[in-house]
């Protein structure tokens, strides 16, 4: 069992790094990426933001003050600090912190 669950995290960690790696591969050197995945690189970050709002706002409506409230304050906190320190990993972090003590609190 333990060699099953280690060759599938490897495998999982192989596909990964080769997914990650293949677009630096292959748009290598003189070899220019297309217009139409720039403009898809530009574009997918805020798409993928917003999905993440919904889905974490989906269930708003039927516990607003146990995780409606905490949620949206949450999302305020990670936009707020996005647009003063321009770092990801403090907006998540802040928005993680500011969640988990206010559905512990309501």
């Amino acid at each position: 069992m333990t060699g099953y669950i280690l060759s599938a995290i490897l495998v999982s960690a192989g596909i990964t790094l080769g997914l990650r790696a293949l677009p630096f591969l292959f748009f290598r050197g003189e070899r220019k990426m297309p217009e139409w995945l720039s403009r898809l690189g530009a574009i997918l970050p805020s798409a993928i933001m917003a999905v993440l709002i919904v889905y974490c706002l989906r269930s708003v409506k039927s516990d607003f003050v146990g995780s409606g409230i905490p949620g949206m304050l949450a999302v305020l906190v990670v936009a707020i600090s996005y647009r003063w320190k321009h770092n990801t990993f403090i907006s998540i972090v802040a928005g993680t912190v500011v969640y988990m003590v206010l559905i512990r609190m309501l």
